[in-house]
């Protein structure tokens, strides 16, 4: 990450459109396996009802949003980074700016993402369990850093 050009600030609504841009971009390259339809509704639900109550935080470079964490709690409900970003410390950024205010985290990603999972077990996150997703019909790993 570059810390002349970047910074995490709190998501404010005018962010919207680039990080549902961001959000769209990087879903689609780690979740190929999802079905179209469960993808509109992930997209709508969180427009309407998961950004409006999560604690969110965007990751701007060059004042351009390129990232963002949402957060319920300890618990990371997304975190997703414009896929020309990826692999730059962007992503960890993210995170250890959550661990900063919340302490040891929780996530929960599918099993098949093969970005998100190794992702997270670098971060220091183990798994817990799996489980199965009724509404995408894909499973679910639960994952949490010591502590947590």
């Amino acid at each position: 990450m570059n810390d002349t050009t970047s910074l995490i600030r709190a998501y404010q609504p005018e962010d919207i459109e680039p990080v549902m841009a961001v959000w769209a971009a990087a879903n689609a390259l780690a979740h190929p396996f999802l079905e179209t339809v469960f993808v509109v509704e992930v997209e709508r639900s969180i427009r309407e009802d998961f950004l409006p109550i999560s604690e969110t935080y965007v990751l701007e470079d060059k004042d351009q949003v390129i990232g963002f964490i949402a957060l319920i709690g300890n618990q990371i409900g997304g975190l997703f980074l414009d896929p020309a970003c990826h692999r730059r410390g962007y992503g960890r950024a993210l995170v250890d700016h959550a661990v900063t205010l919340k302490g040891p985290l929780k996530v929960e990603v599918f099993r098949e993402n093969a970005i998100g999972r190794p992702f997270y077990e670098g971060c220091g996150f183990e798994r817990i369990e799996d489980e199965f997703h009724a509404p995408s019909g894909q499973m679910n790993r639960k994952m949490a850093m010591p502590g947590a």
